[in-house]
């Protein structure tokens, strides 16, 4: 079996290979002691006979699954128990097992594993499967916050079914790999684990963007030996400098992942032709020290390219990650990225929070250090505060999934904060008294708005008064729900005639509700439209995206009234839509055309000329897109407008005819001079044929 050599087990097996897993397994199990590999091939057994006949969607048993999601987890060296508890994870679910039978032959710790696992499986007698997965996700990662062992065994069950999705329908395929897109991959990352996060994005771009993963998987494959030789002379260059200095290091070539490849090139809106560092090399010492002594020799050796150098070991991130990193040109004039690091932080940039809490003393005795990953302490606030599942999911992807930036207090104090935050939000993580009473903000001494985004490594200073407030706009600004909550808490009780709802805001009056609606930014565009499918099929009739917070309804000229989509029809952006004018209900908007409309009975009385409105202090513009059929237009479209610093707000797609898609979008920017470039660069799009509008 391939997949076994290379350490994987395969991904279809027959009922009569199963014994020689077993015994593969088995040999992997050599770091544990006599009586917990004892313990472990019991629970297999235990497994194997519960879950006896069942079959995957593959045809293969199903006991396959719980054994490759435990060799994962052996992997990346987690604990006995932790081991036993992926083995069973399912037999709760799937098979008659009690919880009161699993406890009595593995114990409390193992059931309780168990079951933090099953929780997030079984959620039933939902009627809203949006709400149903926010609160799967939600209660995942509060079980997290107790025992994070729930979490590292879900993520290799993700994985080793991201490994086997190639069996689902395209549909199921398309949505399980957004969601591990989403969720699953920053989560790993989060945790510090490089190889699963790294695995679930490449599989995720496999099934999201095959003709995509095909190519770079070609181009990749096409180079190899190519590299491969280049690599050895680099190699043999760092080598003689470190014996010559008596430093013994071992430097592996380290093989950039496709999803890495697929966003540098997307990023730099380069084909794959032209994206040149992609050789790397990985140096591994015995002590930081040497780290930066092989740091300067490598300089020596090869001319390293400005601001191309990131120091993670005296600033670690917040997964705990510490390594050097420098670029360099190397022969020939290619680019080299090298990584340099001790071999303890090589295991904790491969196996994040399991390098070293797990395995080697155990959870309960060094449970507490997992206080010091921001990931869970964030996560014991939200817990604290009673997050909602309704909103939790967004929150998550804005603020604990995202990029972090680290900036420092003038005594030198560092915090960290989602991308994009403002020194609102940083006031607000250092105290709620400071965030409430700020009233301006120095970043390296100078002055700045509230508003404009800090930098990574900034020096920030809060400046406040007694008599200073927060202000409702300062909403549009905040990226941290801390600051959010914090704020909306202050203006709730100090101006009582404000009514919150999400992302719009009620002022009341004696007339009745109005409305003082806001924009709120998010975090940035996703990758690709949630929905699309698979290349080579035909897209759904409308497939959209959209940013709501920055989306508004005006009527007339007056944005003063309190409004509600309906939700027999849920008009988005762009639609032709009509108001009715409810009886303490405020205005409920329809799409023209809603059948519900001819149910009301007073709707030609009580009706009101709507339209929408996008808000936002940037310069927006609306334009329509026609193309021939593509799977990839969203993306394509958000890599064009990033160039120039770019949001794509909202989009709508749908099919113009059987080999035409024509698509409504409305983009943010920076300047207004920045549209026509804009433009320019999406009629290079090799699909699009026409581009129409352009109006604020």
């Amino acid at each position: 079996m391939a997949e076994v050599e290379r350490g994987q087990i395969p991904a279809a097996v027959a009922a009569s290979e199963v014994p020689e897993l077993l015994m593969y397994f088995t040999e992997r199990l050599s770091a544990y002691s006599e009586e917990e590999r004892a313990k472990i091939l019991s629970a297999a057994d235990w497994a194997r006979n519960l879950h006896g006949d069942q079959k995957r969607a593959s045809g293969d048993p199903f006991f396959i699954h719980p054994l490759s999601v435990a060799s994962i987890l052996v992997d990346i060296r987690m604990d006995s128990q932790g081991v036993i508890a992926a083995l069973l994870h399912d037999v709760l679910e799937d098979t008659e097992t009690s919880r009161q039978a699993l406890r009595k032959e593995f114990g409390r710790e193992v059931e309780s594993l168990v079951q933090g696992v099953t929780k997030i499986s079984v959620l039933r007698g939902r009627s809203s499967r949006s709400l149903q997965h926010a609160e799967t996700i939600r209660k995942m990662l509060f079980a997290m916050v107790k025992d994070v062992r729930v979490i590292l065994i879900k993520l290799a069950d993700k994985l080793h079914n991201m490994r086997t999705l190639g069996y689902l329908a395209p549909e199921d395929r398309v949505r399980i790999a957004q969601e591990t897109l989403d969720i699953y991959a920053p989560l790993a990352g989060r945790l510090g684990i490089s190889r699963i996060k790294d695995e679930l994005e490449d599989l995720s771009l496999k099934h999201l963007q095959p003709e995509v993963y095909e190519e770079i998987r070609r181009f990749v494959s096409d180079r190899k030996s190519e590299r491969s030789g280049y690599l050895e002379r680099v190699k043999e260059a760092i080598t003689r400098e470190a014996d010559a200095a008596h430093i013994a290091i071992s430097i592996e070539t380290r093989a950039k992942h496709f999803y890495s490849i697929y966003q540098k090139s997307r990023r730099r809106g380069k084909p794959l032709e032209e994206i040149y560092d992609l050789l790397g090399l990985r140096i591994l010492c015995e002590t930081a020290s040497q780290c930066y002594e092989l740091l300067g020799l490598v300089h020596q050796v090869f001319m390293p390219i400005e601001g191309r150098f990131k120091d993670y070991i005296a600033m670690p991130k917040s997964n705990r990650y510490q390594s050097l990193h420098t670029t360099v040109m190397g022969f020939e004039g290619k680019i080299i990225e090298i990584q340099i690091r001790t071999q303890g932080m090589h295991q904790t940039a491969e196996n994040g929070i399991a390098a070293h809490w797990l395995y080697k003393s155990g959870v309960r005795k060094e449970g507490e250090k997992t206080k010091e990953l921001s990931l869970i302490n964030k996560l014991r606030e939200w817990q604290g505060a009673g997050a909602v599942s309704s909103d939790f999911l967004d929150e998550i992807k804005k603020e604990l999934l995202r990029d972090s930036i680290y900036v420092f207090t003038p005594k030198g104090d560092v915090v960290e904060l989602p991308y994009g935050s403002t020194a609102i939000d940083f006031a607000y993580q250092i105290h709620t008294d400071i965030g409430e009473h700020c009233t301006g903000a120095k970043a390296d001494g100078a002055i700045i708005p509230l508003k404009e985004p800090l930098k990574n490594t900034q020096v920030v200073e809060i400046m406040t008064s007694k008599t200073a407030h927060p202000r409702l706009d300062w909403l549009r600004y905040v990226k941290t729900s801390k600051a959010r909550s914090r704020v909306k808490h202050w203006l709730a009780q100090n101006e009582p005639d404000l009514i919150f709802d999400r992302n719009i805001v009620a002022r009341k009056s004696e007339e009745g509700p109005k409305a003082v609606v806001f924009q709120k930014p998010s975090d940035r565009a996703p990758a690709a439209a949630p929905g699309a499918p698979a290349e080579g099929t035909a897209p759904e009739p409308e497939t959209q995206i959209r940013d709501p917070s920055k989306v508004a309804i005006r009527i007339g000229q007056e944005r003063n009234f309190m409004i509600r989509i309906a939700a027999c029809c849920t008009p988005s952006t762009g639609d032709a839509i009509v108001g009715y004018v409810s009886r303490g209900r405020g205005i409920t908007v329809h799409r023209i055309g809603c059948p519900s409309i001819a149910t009301i009975k007073d709707f030609s009385e009580r009706s009101i000329d709507v339209e929408w409105e996008t808000v936002s202090p940037k310069s927006t513009r609306r334009f329509q897109v026609t193309a021939r059929m593509t799977s990839n237009l969203f993306s394509e479209i958000e890599g064009a407008l990033k160039k120039f610093g770019g949001h794509l707000i909202e989009g709508k797609l749908e099919q113009d005819g059987e080999e035409a898609l024509r698509g409504f979008f409305t983009v943010e920017l920076d300047n207004r001079e920045d549209f026509g470039r804009v433009m320019k660069s999406l009629r290079t799009i090799p699909s699009v044929v026409n581009i129409h509008g352009g109006t604020t």
